[in-house]
């Protein structure tokens, strides 16, 4: 497995997968440098995150997602603490994420040490949950 950050060639296959975001914005995402991806053997891409920055000075995890036949195999644990470590590193103490309280994803983030620290609410959707970590514990200063 590796986990790198995404380049402009791997876009196609990006924008081919993620149903959530403009060709344009992928673009500018992985211009921006906040695009991973996971590699599987040979060099097969498997799942990506991104993120960007909320209130423009705090991560904010917008998308993790992995092909369905490549969960539950370490790729998102990996890609999450390579993220976790890029942030901390880059002197961030905290990161936030969310999900939607029907998903199974906050028991993953809950697991991996995020909290809940409030809900959107949407008209007519289920509650979207915001998680929030400490990243002090990978040796992050002040920010």
């Amino acid at each position: 497995m590796l986990i790198r950050l995404a380049e402009l060639t791997d876009l196609t296959w990006l924008t081919a997968h993620d149903r959530h975001i403009a060709w344009e914005e992928c673009e500018r995402s992985v211009r921006l440098r906040r695009v991973l991806v996971a590699e599987a053997e040979k060099g097969e891409l498997v799942g990506w995150l991104r993120w960007n920055l909320f209130w423009d000075n705090t991560p904010f995890m917008n998308m993790l997602y992995l092909l369905p036949e490549r969960r539950r195999q370490g790729y998102g644990t990996a890609l999450v603490a390579h993220w976790e470590g890029m942030m901390a590193g880059a002197g961030f103490r905290r990161a936030l994420t969310s999900t939607q309280s029907d998903e199974e994803g906050q028991h993953f983030y809950r697991r991996l040490g995020y909290r809940d620290a409030g809900a959107l609410l949407f008209p007519g959707e289920a509650a979207e949950l915001i998680l929030i970590k400490d990243l002090t514990a990978h040796g992050a200063h002040e920010r």
